[in-house]
């Protein structure tokens, strides 16, 4: 039997809670067991604390002999003991990787997070670029690849009139000190593209080339796929217009950030970092522009011709069909079921 482990959650907007929920949703589809609890809201943290603990104390307990368990990672504290515990009773482990700790928020070493995923079976990791940072890094688990986080709502995409110029959505944090770059593109703006923009924390008055910007606030992941005002959404973190830089930067050349499915989702072309991993997603199903600098995006706008764009939108509706019905999480987890049982006949 294949199993999963269901959680309590924070909330339901975040990207982070939303990829993980998505996939249970997915996993609940495909007929997987939960052992553990049944997925939960808590805003209070104790209360969430015990909740998951139950819920994995739970399932260690309703796992069966050669049972598959798709686990979830990180799962904080909790990892490295369910592997174990799972082992012991004779089951095969699927993690499925979130996000890598020893990345942008430093909280595990390199060698720490290797260690940890060692307990697993397999990985599936975001894409080849991470498959290649975990096999160069020590991982012995199998490895396969997600491609892109799919991203499930009922919701309909809206189809917004066409403007005379292009509109670049971007959506998520906002300051100054999270996304300084964006205080800055406006020096680059002419007359090809106006941005729309979308989160909390805007200061309007300190960025450049103000009057190239509509700032829309923060609205739901629901709203935003029915009423999306722009024509691109828009990849790119840190402080330079010129490139992506720090801890973000570079993550962003291993990671699949959940925002560029949530811009697929809303019929969007995406621009995105030339370097980052998900540029090879774009570029091979044609579903937007790679840049090696926004220094160059009103140039690119401004060459680009009206039937260019409309092969991209048809392009990313395609995709987008795709991801609504989970359709990525569901070949990379099947590929990983094939493989294990592929490897156990063979022993």
């Amino acid at each position: 039997m294949v199993c999963y482990l269901s959680k309590s959650y924070k909330e339901v907007n975040s990207a982070g809670s939303k990829a993980k929920m998505d996939i249970e949703r997915i996993m609940e589809d495909l007929g997987f067991r939960n052992v553990g609890l049944r997925q939960a809201l808590f805003s209070n943290a104790v209360i969430a604390y015990f909740y998951t603990l139950f819920s994995v104390l739970k399932g260690i307990f309703c796992l069966h002999k050669d049972d598959v368990l798709v686990l979830q990672y990180p799962l904080k504290k909790y990892y490295s003991f369910i592997c174990n515990a799972a082992h012991w009773k004779g089951c095969k482990v699927i993690t499925v990787i979130h996000d890598l700790g020893s990345f942008r928020r430093k909280r595990l070493t390199v060698e720490q997070e290797i260690a940890r995923l060692n307990h697993s079976d397999y990985v599936i990791a975001h894409n080849k670029k991470m498959k290649g940072w975990l096999e160069n890094h020590g991982c012995k688990a199998l490895l396969g690849t997600l491609g892109i986080f799919d991203y499930l709502s009922s919701t309909m995409a809206s189809a917004p009139e066409p403007s005379e110029t292009f509109r670049v959505l971007y959506a998520g944090g906002l300051s100054l000190r999270k996304n300084a770059f964006l205080y800055e593109v406006g020096k680059y703006i002419h007359s090809s593209c106006r941005f729309s923009l979308y989160g909390n924390g805007f200061e309007l008055e300190n960025a450049a080339g103000k009057e190239f910007f509509d700032y829309m606030g923060f609205v739901s992941s629901d709203d935003l796929i029915a009423g999306a005002q722009g024509d691109f959404g828009l990849v790119w973190d840190g402080a330079s217009v010129s490139s992506c830089t720090g801890d973000f930067g570079e993550y962003l050349q291993y990671n699949n950030p959940h925002k560029t499915s949530l811009y697929i989702r809303c019929n969007l072309p995406v621009i995105i970092w030339n370097k980052a991993a998900l540029a090879d997603f774009v570029r091979e199903n044609g579903v937007g522009l790679c840049l090696d600098s926004l220094e160059d995006l009103d140039a690119t706008l401004a060459a680009l011709t009206p039937e260019q764009y409309q092969t991209m939108k048809r392009n990313v509706v395609a995709v987008s069909d795709r991801l609504a019905g989970g359709g990525f999480f569901t070949q990379a987890v099947m590929d990983a079921i094939e493989t294990l049982k592929k490897e156990r006949n063979d022993c």
